[in-house]
């Protein structure tokens, strides 16, 4: 078989894959879950192995390489300077990782899939599956569905409509990058009546499953898309009528959808408790604007934000919790990158704006004074920017470039539109000679070998956490599973922590030989404090198996280091007072418990229930 058909297959295979990333990412609800992330590392190792085989098998394979890619590769390159520097290595590890294998499938899109073939492929199989996500999301909304396929969903999240993810606001992003893709191809692309029919009703669905998400910040990035999209057509003659009608028809998509859900009281009330996090989120603003001022230039840390946030969290009730993110993703850049990897990542915007503005008129055709000539080329170019504005305008009020499917359809879109770019000029290509040969083949096979390597330990680690999940009522093999989980990954301070808290666990059982069982979970549990420095539940459990021991004097140290890590948290606050209840200074005992509940009165059973015991122990004291 000849290179040119070994070539022809590679590149189907690329396809494939890429069709295979973008399918399973949405389906395994957003891919949020590590285990999940693991299949799309796999997925794209195999791409690359592809891609290098195309390299070499193909003499005449050239790269398509832009302003676009060169600002992606700067920022790849930080991330990997900054990952060097950071405080937690493992977490800093995983999200660049991540920052790699989008950048890489980036890359691999735009220099494999620039045929108008394979982005027709692309989007065909992209408005399939947001249809069918779609009216999953309708189901759910019209039903009151609380299960996304076997999982059950938060209360908030009830009566609105997901489809495969569990948020049904990282739906409603999901959902706005495509709906301006299939709004253009109706209106715009040359396509038979049939099939333009077909996406017509694509269309509407995808829109219809936009609404049922119940999004504010989702309505308003779709509103931003379709404001710009149809003021563009209504300039243009020869689409008014065609605009005006279509126009009409979300607006009674619209209405339709929410009629069809306003059902009962009931159904408001949780629509009311939905928003309640939308509320909460932007109080998280604030501490991620003071970590970003105190780290200015590199900010703290790649996926810092969150290890970072209780030195920084306000004596807020609605913020007792692990936020994960800032919930907008301009802060978290500046929080996790700093001003370098920020201005980084909006050079790759500001650069693709750009190029999209000035190679507009060349994936246009020609027109005449009698009417327009549709292309596809300008339909998609159309679409998949306004599909890239909607998340950009969306990830003001979320994190949606830390859900994995939502990133990979952002680059994808990104790819496939600067593969357009080509249409404006021939310098992006270039002609993959000797010297440049030998720098892209060390950069791919390196790709491989990195990538490779650290899927191996992710799946391996995970297997165990799996498996150390499903045991947890054999303690004995849930100990053995964590056990292999650090082995595979000793640089987790959560494996470390895991198994110190499984540990305290049985020796708080009290059974003979306990004091080993308690020191052999110390020493854990100081392995997570090496591990993550930030961290205060280590130090609390190392506090708490001191007082176990009867080392009353040794724990203070502890909890108090806990409290200087997380001053404003109820958690920290609690155990302060279950110290001093355990050497019987109930006075401070009392202090502790009450400050724990004035922050976080909601749900605190253990400061209630010390509080009510207290009752009882402090007129004893008194009396004493």
């Amino acid at each position: 078989m000849d290179r040119l058909k070994l070539d022809g297959w590679c590149e189907k295979g690329i396809l494939g894959l890429v069709l295979a990333i973008l399918i399973f990412s949405p389906l395994a609800t957003g891919c949020v879950r590590p285990q999940d992330f693991i299949v799309v590392q796999w997925l794209a190792l195999a791409l690359l192995v592809l891609w290098f085989c195309r390299f070499w098998l193909n003499p005449k394979h050239r790269l398509l390489w832009g302003p676009v890619c060169w600002a992606a590769l700067a920022f790849m390159i930080y991330a990997l300077i900054r990952y060097f520097f950071s405080d937690v290595e493992y977490v800093a590890r995983q999200e660049v990782i991540q920052v790699i294998t989008y950048g890489l499938f980036l890359f691999a899109v735009i220099t494999n899939l620039y045929r108008l073939e394979l982005t027709q492929v692309v989007t065909i199989a992209l408005l399939i599956l947001g249809t069918v996500i779609s009216m999953y999301a309708l189901y759910q909304f019209l039903s009151g569905s609380e299960h996304v396929w076997h999982f059950i969903r938060p209360e908030g999240y009830r009566r609105r409509g997901s489809g495969t993810f569990i948020s049904p606001n990282f739906l409603a992003c999901y959902l706005a990058m495509l709906l301006p893709l299939a709004l253009a191809y109706t209106l715009t692309g040359r396509l038979s009546h049939l099939n333009k029919v077909m996406v017509g009703y694509a269309s509407l669905v995808i829109f219809a499953g936009i609404v049922c998400t119940v999004s504010r910040g989702g309505w308003v990035a779709t509103a931003v898309a379709l404001v710009i999209f149809f003021f563009f057509l209504l300039s243009q003659r020869d689409y008014r009528i065609q605009s005006l009608l279509l126009a009409l028809a979300l607006i009674a998509v619209a209405a339709g959808a929410l009629g069809l859900g306003k059902l009962s009281e009931g159904r408001k009330k949780r629509m009311d408790l939905a928003e309640q996090p939308q509320d909460v989120r932007v109080r998280l603003w604030q501490p991620a604007l003071a970590m970003w001022k105190d780290h200015f230039w590199a900010g703290v840390g790649p996926d810092h934000f969150d290890i970072r946030f209780r030195q920084y969290r306000p004596p807020d009730d609605q913020l007792q919790y692990r936020p994960g993110r800032a919930h907008n993703d301009y802060i978290n850049t500046l929080a996790d990158w700093g001003l370098i990897g920020f201005v980084l990542v909006a050079s790759v915007w500001s650069l693709f704006f750009w190029e999209v503005f000035r190679s507009w008129k060349y994936v246009q055709r020609s027109q005449n004074d009698l009417a327009a000539k549709r292309s596809n080329k300008s339909s998609f170019v159309l679409g998949g920017t306004l599909g890239l504005v909607a998340i950009l305008v969306h990830s003001f009020f979320d994190f949606n470039f830390h859900v994995p499917a939502n990133a990979l359809l952002a680059v994808t879109l990104l790819g496939l539109v600067t593969g357009h770019f080509r249409f404006a000029t021939e310098g992006y290509w270039f002609t993959v000679r000797w010297p440049l040969k030998v720098v892209v083949t060390v950069v791919l096979l390196s790709a491989i070998a990195g990538l490779g390597v650290q899927t191996v330990r992710h799946t391996k680690e995970y297997h165990w956490k799996v498996r150390a999940e499903d045991e947890v009522n054999n303690v004995t093999n849930r100990i053995e599973s964590l056990r292999r989980a650090f082995a595979a990954e000793p640089k987790n301070p959560e494996n470390a922590y895991d198994l110190g808290e499984t540990l305290r666990l049985v020796s708080w059982e009290g059974a003979k030989g306990f004091e080993a069982v308690t020191t052999e979970a110390m020493g854990w549990f100081r392995k997570a404090m090496q591990l993550n420095p930030f961290d205060p539940y280590p130090y609390i459990r190392y506090g708490m198996c001191l007082d176990w021991l009867d080392r009353h004097d040794e724990a203070e140290d502890y909890f108090k280091k806990a409290n200087q890590l997380d001053p404003n948290g109820f958690y920290t606050s609690a155990h302060m007072g279950w110290h001093y209840f355990q050497v019987a200074d109930y006075v401070a005992a009392k202090k502790w418990f009450e400050r724990s509940v004035a922050l976080f009165w909601h749900e605190n059973p253990v400061s209630y229930a010390y509080l009510e015991i207290l009752k009882s122990k402090l007129p004893e004291r008194s009396k004493r």
